[in-house]
């Protein structure tokens, strides 16, 4: 059978088709494991941009500690240290806004705990009836 495939030159075509969906399965892969988790990455850090606000506690990509006094489109100031010193950056240079990581840490405790209260009141209901 393989002569005669070999003879028709399908065999040829067949290996040439196998090729095409490797290469394909493989940038699929890539996708998934390198492309996709790096494009949520830029979306959390954009978020986390654009939510904040003044007095928020945030750290510099310089290591840069201090608190949110102003915020504009595309910069914002912050006072740090004990002499208030007031510095300026790009919004790009925010690393992480720890008041922003809590906030967000207590609403999903909060979101949390008002599923379990719903599932309670739901178990409840039906051993009621």
């Amino acid at each position: 059978m393989l002569q005669f495939l070999e003879a028709t030159g399908t065999a040829n075509a067949m290996g040439g088709f196998t090729t095409i969906i490797m290469v394909l399965v493989m940038l699929g892969a890539m996708y998934f494991v390198m492309i996709r988790p790096e494009n949520k990455r830029k979306k959390e850090a954009e978020q986390m941009r654009n939510d904040m606000k003044v007095g928020d506690e945030i750290v510099t990509i310089g290591g840069i500690c201090g608190k949110v006094v102003h915020v504009k489109d595309d910069k914002f100031v912050i006072e740090s240290g004990a002499d208030q010193v007031r510095l300026e950056f790009a919004k790009w240079a925010l690393s992480s806004n720890e008041t922003g990581a809590q906030r967000a840490k207590e609403e999903a405790k909060k979101a949390e705990e008002a599923r379990v209260k719903a599932k309670a009141a739901k178990k409840a209901e039906k051993a009621g009836k």
